[in-house]
């Protein structure tokens, strides 16, 4: 596979505001394992996209069959926890696991709700317009996940300038492997630090728990993972979020008027999520063996995308799933992946959501947008779907 520089918006990251683009829904309606030139993240080539949610769900949750890595050709990406196969990844997950159940999470929530209070203080004293991506949606998972690692929250525009590169497809091949180095190289240095002086962040604890068990080299890559995946995801989530609410007053208006135990807040996470999948598709997969998916035969040595937004629209999952609605049953989404490689901050980005977003639409009842829905700036060539800016009032 030839490796791009700045590449055309690919079929698979395809997207009409808040929707998977029309191609996309035609593919999951008439060709739902599709054989397609495309371009994914790094690579440029033949892949099979697959866009129906048990079909995705199948690739995800058989790691046998649908591997990580192809022992034939040099890998693209660094052992990282997101892109290891078993045992190795394995190993590394339940390492990891402890300091990501609910009950940690839980424990995080005073400082949340402090921080979000924080930013819609200085919000209201500063007054409007405000931009919702800079002074809300970025620098509160970037504040939070920086004191969940142990990141000095000075770096944090550095290492948000690197994430965004990173995942930034318009940028040449060359320079989002650059920023990727650098971020990388950030961490190793943090890492080293923390093991000369471990710390009650979660890179301490891990250090201080296992100490040789798990090497430096697989702390930075769990490390650089959950800064980038950590605040950049939720960010994202967060402004792209409040431009669906502010575009269903209606429900907008049942978020900000719930108790904080009413389950509207968590149906709405969840639709949220499943709605707008930020995270477009999955990490290429490689077929380990000949192998059928739905009517597609599959050799092995090809490679396997899963397109998560059009999955998350799949008619199989409920009624009229092209509409946006936070009273419904919750769907089964794919948002946060599937099986073994399920992300691991799922239940840090679900509290971060659903404290956000009631305190920023009771803070601001009559807030709205600047810019027609149409006329706002989407990131229709990143990895990471959302807005660049989202200038509001009130």
């Amino acid at each position: 596979m030839a490796s791009p520089s700045a590449q055309p918006v690919s079929i698979f990251y395809g997207r009409d505001k808040f929707n998977p683009s029309p191609e996309l829904a035609r593919a999951q309606r008439d060709n739902p394992v599709s054989h397609v030139q495309g371009f994914w993240l790094y690579q440029t080539g033949e892949y099979w996209m697959v866009t129906r949610q048990s079909d995705v769900r199948e690739v995800l949750g058989d790691s046998e069959t649908f591997g990580m890595h192809d022992p034939d050709r040099p890998p693209v990406l660094p052992d990282e926890l997101l892109n290891m196969d078993p045992p190795e990844h394995t190993r590394l997950r339940r390492f990891l696991t402890p300091g990501f159940t609910v009950k940690r999470i839980r424990q995080l929530a005073p400082r949340i709700e402090r921080i979000i209070d924080d930013h819609l203080d200085a919000m209201e004293s500063r007054g409007a317009p405000a931009d919702i991506v800079a002074d809300f949606a970025l620098p509160i998972p970037s504040l939070v996940i920086c004191e969940l690692l142990g990141v000095p929250y000075v770096d944090r525009a550095d290492f948000q300038l690197r994430s965004r590169d990173i995942v930034n497809l318009a940028l040449p091949l060359e320079e989002r492997i650059a920023a990727g180095r650098d971020a990388h190289e950030f961490m190793a240095e943090l890492v080293a630090t923390k093991r000369k002086v471990p710390d009650d962040s979660l890179i301490g604890l891990l250090i201080d728990e296992h100490g040789d068990g798990i090497h430096d080299a697989e702390l930075t890559g769990v490390a650089d993972v959950l800064l980038i995946a950590g605040h950049e995801t939720t960010s994202n989530m967060l402004a792209l979020g409040t431009l669906l609410l502010l575009e269903h007053p209606d429900q907008a208006g049942l978020l900000r008027t719930a108790a904080d135990d009413d389950p509207v807040l968590d149906r709405a996470v969840e639709e949220i999520l499943r709605y707008l999948t930020v995270v477009t598709t999955s990490f290429a997969r490689i077929a380990r063996r000949d192998t059928m998916l739905g009517d597609a035969a599959i050799k092995a040595g090809e490679f396997v995308v899963c397109q998560l937004a059009v999955a998350n629209r799949d008619p199989a999952l409920g009624t009229d799933m092209d509409r946006f609605d936070i009273t419904r049953e919750p769907a089964l989404h794919v948002t946060f992946g599937h099986g073994m490689h399920h992300c691991l901050g799922a239940p840090l980005a679900r509290m971060e959501m659903r404290m956000a977003f009631p305190a920023l639409l009771r803070r601001f009842p009559g807030l709205r947008s600047v810019l027609p829905v149409d006329q706002v700036p989407y990131r229709t060539d990143a990895a990471i779907y959302g807005v660049d800016a989202l200038p509001v009032e009130w």
